[in-house]
């Protein structure tokens, strides 16, 4: 393993989920403490950094329209709990000695920048933690699709999706035994086999700016840091 970073450049893919921890809604404060200071770690290693997270801790825009709601007015909602989190992790650095922008894909300049891609490109080499919030200010379109966006607009070598699985497997590996995780896939394997790793118009984003792909377990410490030097943690989708 490098001492040096093997990635200059990445963006960080945060489910909202992933912040309740135990909890059924929510953020769980030491979650998201332990991921704030793993991101800052990684920053310190001298790695630029962006992060997307999403909002289904709070509210999820495809849910709502489930159960009722229009599905514009869903969306918006859960652009809404996009920004709350982010907020929150921003606090969470900070507490920590590091340094975090919220930029929002929709204006809410009281709270939160607008998303003007050279001025967060100029944030992440500053050193800064720029945290995307509202995914894409558009409705119909997942915070991954908004990730897999911004991955490309700050030119990240590399895209992280944070889960609290090890990995793409051939089946849900919660109730087939017998499934077994992928190393690598291509993105057409991913789109053909319908994996559920991300939404069918982000891979297909991913693949046609070949910008490659990590799934990895975000509740094991220090994975982060692993993958910045260069271990095969998880699953890598690619070309």
């Amino acid at each position: 393993m490098s001492d040096q970073p093997k990635y200059r450049r990445i963006l960080l893919k945060l489910s909202g989920e992933a912040l309740m921890g135990e909890a059924d809604y929510g953020i769980d404060p030491k979650v998201i403490g332990r991921l704030a200071d793993e991101i800052i770690e990684v920053v310190r290693a001298g790695v630029n950094i962006g992060v997307v997270i999403g909002g289904g801790n709070i509210f999820r825009g495809a849910g709502l329209a489930a159960a009722g709601m229009d599905r514009v007015t869903g969306d918006h909602m859960g652009m809404l709990a996009t920004v709350m989190n982010a907020l929150a992790m921003a606090d969470a650095i900070e507490k920590r000695g590091g340094y975090a922008r919220v930029m929002s894909a929709i204006q809410i300049h009281d709270v939160a920048e607008d998303f003007i891609r050279r001025r967060a490109i100029r944030h992440i080499e500053k050193g800064r933690i720029a945290l995307f919030a509202a995914g894409t200010g558009n409705p119909f379109f997942t915070t991954d699709s908004a990730a897999a966006l911004r991955a490309v607009e700050i030119g990240a070598d590399l895209l992280l999706k944070a889960t609290k699985v090890d990995g793409v497997y051939t089946a849900d590996p919660a109730k087939h035994a017998d499934a077994t995780r992928y190393d690598q896939l291509t993105y057409d394997e991913v789109i053909q086999r319908n994996l559920q790793v991300m939404d069918t118009a982000a891979i297909a984003l991913c693949r046609d700016h070949r910008m490659p792909l990590r799934i990895y377990d975000m509740t094991v410490p220090g994975n982060l840091m692993r993958i910045m030097h260069g271990e095969a943690v998880g699953t890598l989708v690619h070309n």
